[in-house]
């Protein structure tokens, strides 16, 4: 199980195919040339190119929401429609407050990585870092999520 989170606007935009891998307990996307230094002689498989409305994605697993909870970011990433946040622009406080809270004390973090090493503290400050700078980049976003 794993969380999405997604930003979109109102204007379509032209989306090149991207290449995806689980790593560390969410979707990354990587580059082509990544994916050939991992796999030299493989094929992957490729997100469809064309239009969208999505400005940003990302995915993470489930079994951070304990750390994310105990950084006061749980309801930002896992709930945000509970708390009426509808446009990126909403998350840009909780997310750097959150993000904050999580760098200045890692230990206190880390003791919550989940035990099975699907998600990691590391993770979870990279997942927050890059949705921060997405929802700075586009804040009248819309914020819908998938969990």
């Amino acid at each position: 199980m794993s969380l999405s989170v997604f930003l979109d606007t109102p204007i379509s935009q032209v989306v090149e195919p991207k290449i995806f891998i689980r790593r560390d307990g969410a979707n990354v996307e990587i580059t082509r040339a990544e994916w050939d230094a991992m796999c030299p002689d493989c094929e992957p498989l490729v997100t469809d190119g064309g239009e969208s409305n999505e400005v940003f994605y990302a995915n993470i697993t489930h079994n951070l929401n304990t750390m994310a909870d105990a950084a006061g970011i749980y309801y930002a990433l896992w709930r945000p429609d509970e708390v009426g946040f509808t446009k990126a622009r909403h998350l840009i406080e909780p997310l750097r407050d959150g993000l904050k809270r999580l760098k200045e004390n890692p230990g206190e973090f880390q003791k919550f990585n989940p035990e099975n090493g699907w998600g990691s503290y590391d993770g979870l400050v990279n997942f927050v870092e890059r949705y921060l700078a997405a929802c700075e980049e586009f804040p009248e976003a819309d914020v819908h999520v998938s969990r």
